[in-house]
This record gives structure tokens, C-alpha cells and sequence, in this order.
């Protein structure tokens, strides 16, 4: 029996196919933005951020696979997505640019970081900013982006711990050596949100180059409440020390402050209530996150030799984070009352990170080798307090502290502090209970050596392994006590890459890795759910990549993941269950310029997984894990200035809770484009999100923190360069 999501998204999907198609006999003439789609954005930028030359995913001598390897010849699926794509799907976050690809999903972060569900593995710490690890919990911005890379399956060797499902990779832009430009973005959207960007290069000398990126972004949506700005700031500058030698440094400031919004509960079925889609639950005064950050970072590069090139990374951070939220826990249909828990979280964290690699390509009789050795280097000091919500009534009735019970019926229960609970008595809460207040230090040493061997013309074996020493130290600055812990650990890593002709390569990889505590997990050490145990996984992986032509590519892979982790309880969000998990699935993806004037991407994904226990399968599913994903977006060019764009992104139904009580609804969205390039430098655009105006539901927390998608909505972009 064909489920109701698969029957839309086909029927959608075959419209979205037939339209370009369509429209293609109409023009065969391929405009300016036609050919912008067909290769990187920027192309005066060939700094060590990541860029596609031909079939190479390279950085002179620094990308996120450490080694100038062919995509074809990688043994494992990848995404990239181009800042171009980004302008031009009207992307303004990381979870638009997961939507639209295969294997991967969005969960709700509650509300204040990105967070990513990587083959049904659920990640906030395997991010990444030119290679060198990002785990501080945030949203991340899009404005000082080349490309979005999304490296799916085994990660573990090159990326250290997790990176297991997959991990995201930003691509900053950097200096452009003997050129002078200004780029510019501005855009507003239909719910009065609107943001500026620029992007300006000087060049300061025959071998030096200054960039500056920079945005402000005026936050709103469609839920009551919600508002708050971003501005972020991120100066680069590049010199060429003579022909083999390249030096970057950045710096990078950020000052973000939104509203939390965690949703809406469940019904007794399990299901989103949907009469409550407009009530926001939560306090204007008391529902934020702010964050300031200041980021440093130098890149050096040099060639030794035609044959060995090395480089080294250094990147120091220090983030100030609060983390302000009242949210429901719990709904009664009957009575129209909803149950709402709060609490304030304060992070502080400087991370300092030194990674290094040495790679080198030779030859033995007739075998080709490219090796690489490498080494990385972090030390964290993470400052963390929690204070739970304190509500005066509750105390009077000796009830639980930090929950009250108000009518559903009320547009706001909470503003300031005060509230009118069901029954009609005036609450005052605050955030009075100390909750956690920790310090944890975290030291990692990690090295590793990889080599891609070249057997014959047909055949690749990548081979190599990791160690990692991970040692944290956790200070209750409530008691005193003191809790270390040491995890060593080997992943090892294997590929084989058979090349039957030049364009098609079929291969299969298989690894190890385990996940050690991060974030806001170190404060997770009250026994008896004590949490600092890590997670571990095995990943298996078989694929296929197939360039159908130049500039035209499908791909394809199957997999197992096996994973044990900490997860939050059901029962007590605050605690952790220890779940096992096996996933298996599979994905497919097109991407590439089909015509001169008709640019397609599109993905599939089929995951299933299944919870499982030391006495064996649950029978439950992994939360948050849809069996069904489908995207597609095309970008269709009708004449030299005009062109169009139209794409799906569609999920099956998932679990929002590992006891598979809370379900979210399949859901199948529709979004479109119109471009008009006014002349070579200044283009003109408008954005169509939810074009059906769906009700939909796409991630979620726990069992009643459903985020409410978007109605129909527009963004009205102007962008160009001078």
C-alpha cells in the first residue's frame, strides 16, 4: 500500500520534473545565472576554502578530506552546497540547506542551536569551520560562506570523534589576491524579517588581499513573540610568503539575541495538537538565548615539494552564552490545560585548537600512494550553571517546584514572571533552583595516518586509522567533588574504490568511532545517570558514483550504523537513557547542470532503524528517523535575464520520543523562485516558501515541543557585485 506521503511527493515531483522540461523548448539560451549554477560562485576566489575544480574537491593543499581527492574516488557520499544555491533557494540557515539533502534532517535544537540528525545519528558537535571543529551550540550563519559541505558516512578518521552519520563543514570565503570588489545582499520577507550583507575585498599589495564579511539579520516569523538580531562580523586577510607558502588569518565576531520558541504538546494520541498551532508558550521576557563570541584563526600552507605539502591550524574561541526558556510539558485535552517547566542556562567556553597534516605522493614499483599524517590538538574549559524554575504556587501546594498548570486558552500564560494558572490563581515564578553548576576541562590528543593507495588503474584501497585521547575533568562547584574521566581510543578506517571506467567508481568503506561527552552534556554527572560515558559506532557503507557527463552526477549508497548512546529520558528531560541502536538505509542523489538552461538536485533517502536493548530488538523505531525523504530543486533559465526556480522537500512520518508515543506528521513542502538579473552585476529576486501553504510540523524536541512550520511566505532579495 502506497502511503499518502510517498503518493504526494511523487505526483509533486513529476510536476517539478515536467516544468523545466517544458519550459526548455521554449529558450535554449543560457543567461548569466545559468552560468554562475554550472561552477563555483566566486570565481576570482581560490583561496584553501573548498571549491570544485572539474571532479576535485580541493584547497591548494587544505580541504575537509585533508588530500586533493577526486569526488568520484572518495568512499562515501558528500553535498556540497554553493553560496550561489544558497542566494538562490533562499536559504538563511543550515536547517533550509538540510532540508533540501539526502539523509539527513532537522531536530529542533529546542530552539536555540543547530541540530542535525545525520542518518538517523542526532548531532550537535559534528560541525566544522574550514576543516577545524565548531561544537559550540548555536545557530550558524550563513553570510562569510563559499560552500556547505555535508559528508555523510564514516567520518571518524579525519574529523576525530563522532562524525559517524555524517558532519557539516562551512567553507569561509578568504582573500582574493590582486582584486578589488564589493558584493551586497539585502532581502525582506513577508512577516517583516529582513537582513544585510557585504562582502568587500581590497587588495593590499601584489601578494596580500584584505575580505570583509559582514551581516545584520532583523529576526522575526510567524509565531507571536518571536523576534531578535544577528550581527556578525568576519575580516580575513591572505599573504603569499613567496611561491609555496600561504598564510590566512580571520577573525570572527558574533552577537546573536532571539526569542525561544519550543513549540506545542501533543494530544493523547500522540499527535501535535493542532488548535493550539498560534499559541506560543512561553514568556516575552524570560524566553531568549544570547550568544557573543569572538573567534581567531591562522592558516599556514607550503609546499615543500611537487610532492609533499603541509599546513597547520590554529583557532582560538571564547563564547558567552545565556539560554533563557519556559516550554510545555504536557497537555490535557479534556481540560485545555497545558503544563509548563522552565529554566536559565549559562555557558561560558574558550576552545583552543592546533591541527597539522603533512601530505605527501609517491610512488613504490608501480603503485601510487597519496599519504597523509596528521595530528590535532584541543583544549576547552567549559563554565556551565542551570537554575530551574521556581513557581510560588506550586511550593504552597508541595507540589514538583519548576511546573504549573495553565489554560491552553490564553494567548501568552507567562509574561514577566507572572502568570494566571488554570484554576485562576495568580503564579510568580523565577529561576531560583540550582539546577547544575560545573566546570569541566577537556584535553584531546589525537594522531592520525592515512593512505590512498592507487593498485592499478581500476582499483583504490584508502587504509589508515585514528587515535584519540579524550581526558575531561568535571568540577561540582556545588559539592567540590571532582569526577575525571579518560577515554583512548583507536578508529580504524577502510575503503575500496573499484573504477571500472573512468566515471563510475563502486565502493565500499567501513569504521569506528566513539563520541565522548560535549557541550551542555558536561554537566550531565549527578548519579545515578551519571552521562560521560561515550557513545560508540560502527558504519558500513557500499556505493556507487556515476558522472553520467561533465557537470552531471548521481550517486548512490547503502549503510549500517550501529550506535550506543545517551539519550534524554522520556520521562525526565534532564536525566539520560543509555539506548542501542542499529540503522540501515539508503540514498540517492542527481545534481548537475542537465541542460544549458536547466539546473536539477535532487535526493532520496530510506532509513530504518530499530532500538534495541541488551536482551535484544524493542520493536520501537529510532526517534526521529523518517523512513521517507524526498527533496528536488530545479533552476531553470527562460531568457538571458529571466529565469525560475521550483522544488519539494518531503518527509515521512518519524517519532518524536524513543518510547514511539509521539508521532510527526508526514508532510510534503512546495517552494519556488523567480530571478531577474537587471544587468551582469545587480540581480533581483523573489522567494516562495510553503507555496501550498501546508500545516506542517517538521521537527521536534520531545514529545511535546513540536515546532509549527511556516504558512506561505515570500522573501524579496536584491544581490549583485561592483
Amino acid at each position: 500500500m502506497i502511503h499518502s506521503f510517498a503518493r504526494t511527493a511523487l505526483l509533486i515531483s513529476c510536476a517539478i520534473v515536467a516544468f523545466p522540461a517544458l519550459a526548455e523548448t521554449e529558450s535554449g539560451t543560457a543567461g548569466s545565472a545559468a552560468a554562475a549554477e554550472a561552477g563555483a560562485d566566486d570565481t576570482g576566489d581560490h583561496g584553501p576554502n573548498i571549491i570544485v575544480t572539474g571532479d576535485v574537491l580541493y584547497a591548494n593543499q587544505l580541504n575537509a578530506l585533508k588530500t586533493p581527492t577526486s569526488i568520484i574516488d572518495v568512499p562515501q557520499s558528500l553535498s556540497i552546497t554553493t553560496a550561489d544555491q544558497i542566494i538562490r533557494q533562499g536559504f538563511d540557515s543550515i536547517g533550509d540547506i538540510v532540508n533540501y539533502t539526502p539523509g539527513v534532517t532537522n531536530s529542533q535544537g529546542e530552539g536555540h542551536r543547530d541540530s542535525v540528525v545525520f542518518r538517523g545519528v542526532r548531532s550537535t558537535a559534528d560541525f566544522f569551520v574550514d576543516g577545524v571543529r565548531d561544537d559550540v551550540e548555536y545557530y550558524r550563519g550563513l553570510y562569510n560562506l563559499q560552500q556547505v559541505e555535508i559528508l555523510r558516512g564514516p567520518n571518524a578518521l579525519l574529523f576525530g570523534r563522532g562524525g559517524t552519520g555524517g558532519i557539516l563543514n562551512r567553507v569561509t570565503k578568504k582573500g582574493v589576491i590582486g582584486e578589488s570588489f564589493t558584493g551586497y545582499r539585502a532581502s525582506v520577507d513577508t512577516f517583516g524579517a529582513f537582513d544585510l550583507w557585504a562582502d568587500v575585498n581590497l587588495a593590499t599589495g601584489e601578494n596580500s588581499a584584505l575580505r570583509i564579511n559582514a551581516a545584520y539579520e532583523s529576526l522575526n516569523n510567524h509565531r507571536d513573540l518571536y523576534d531578535g538580531e544577528q550581527i556578525s562580523v568576519n575580516p580575513t586577510f591572505r599573504a603569499e610568503l613567496g611561491a609555496n607558502t600561504t598564510v590566512d588569518l580571520s577573525y570572527e565576531y558574533l552577537n546573536h539575541d532571539r526569542f525561544i520558541d519550543r513549540g506545542i504538546p501533543t494530544d493523547d494520541n500522540g499527535e501535535p495538537v493542532r488548535g493550539l498551532r498560534n499559541v506560543t508558550f512561553g514568556d516575552p521576557n524570560n524566553n531568549f538565548a544570547t550568544l557573543e563570541a569572538h573567534v581567531l584563526r591562522g592558516t599556514v600552507q607550503h609546499a615543500f615539494s611537487d610532492r609533499l605539502k603541509g599546513n597547520l591550524t590554529a583557532s582560538y574561541g571564547d563564547y558567552d552564552k545565556v539560554y533563557s526558556n519556559f516550554f510545555p510539558v504536557g497537555y490535557n485535552p479534556t481540560t485545555n490545560v497545558v503544563a509548563i517547566d522552565g529554566y536559565i542556562d549559562s555557558n561560558q567556553r574558550q576552545n583552543v585548537v592546533l591541527s597539522g597534516n603533512l601530505i605527501g605522493e609517491f610512488n613504490t614499483g608501480g603503485i601510487g600512494h597519496m599519504l597523509i599524517v596528521g595530528g590535532e590538538f584541543i583544549d576547552s574549559t567549559n563554565n556551565n550553571d542551570r537554575f530551574n524554575a521556581v513557581f510560588d504556587t506550586a511550593m504552597a501546594d508541595d507540589r514538583r517546584a519548576d511546573v504549573e498548570f495553565f489554560s491552553a486558552a490564553r494567548r501568552f500564560p507567562l509574561r514577566g514572571g507572572v502568570g494566571t494558572l488554570a484554576d485562576g490563581r495568580t503564579t510568580r515564578v523565577g529561576f531560583s533552583a540550582l539546577n547544575d553548576d560545573t566546570q569541566a576541562d577537556l584535553t584531546v590528543f589525537s594522531a592520525y595516518i592515512q593512505n590512498e593507495v592507487k593498485l592499478a588503474e581500476w582499483l583504490r584501497v584508502v587504509v589508515g586509522a585514528r587515535f584519540d585521547s579524550f581526558e575531561i575533568t568535571v568540577l561540582d562547584q556545588r559539592t567540590g567533588t571532582v569526577r575525571t574521566r579518560k577515554d583512548e581510543k583507536v578508529s580504524p578506517r577502510l575503503g575500496v574504490i573499484l573504477k571500472p571506467q573512468d566515471n563510475l567508481s563502486i565502493y565500499s568503506s567501513y569504521s569506528e568511532s566513539f563520541l565522548p561527552r560535549s557541550g551542555d552534556q558536561f554537566a550531565d554527572i549527578n548519579p545515578p545517570n551519571d552521562a560521560l560515558d561515550p557513545n560508540t559506532f560502527s558504519n558500513l557503507e557500499a556505493g556507487v558514483k556515476w558522472d553520467i557527463r561533465p557537470g552531471v552526477a548521481l550517486t548512490g549508497a547503502v549503510f549500517q550504523i550501529e550506535e550506543t548512546s545517551p539519550q534524554v529520558s522520556d520521562n525526565n528531560p534532564d536525566t539520560l537513557d543509555v539506548i542501542t541502536s542499529r540503522i540501515r538505509g539508503f540514498e540517492a542523489q542527481l545534481q548537475g547542470q542537465v541542460t544549458d538552461s536547466w539546473f536539477l538536485t535532487t535526493g532520496y533517502s530510506y532509513l530504518d532503524g530499530e532500538q534495541q536493548s541488551i536482551t535484544g530488538p524493542t520493536g520501537r523505531r529510532v526517534r526521529e528517523l523518517p523512513r521517507h525523504t524526498f527533496s528536488i530543486w530545479n533552476n531553470f533559465q527562460a531568457t538571458d535575464q529571466l529565469g525560475f526556480g521550483l522544488g519539494l522537500t518531503a518527509q515521512d512520518q518519524s517519532f518524536a520520543d524513543n518510547g514511539n508515543t509521539a508521532s510527526l506528521p508526514a508532510y510534503a513542502r512546495v517552494d519556488m523562485a523567480v530571478f531577474y538579473d537587471v544587468s551582469d552585476k545587480v540581480r533581483l529576486q523573489v522567494n516562495v516558501e510553503n507555496l501550498l501553504d501546508e500545516l506542517y510540523f517538521p521537527t521536534a524536541h520531545s514529545a511535546d515541543e513540536f515546532t509549527v512550520g511556516a504558512p506561505l511566505n515570500a522573501r524579496i532579495t536584491l544581490s549583485g557585485r561592483f
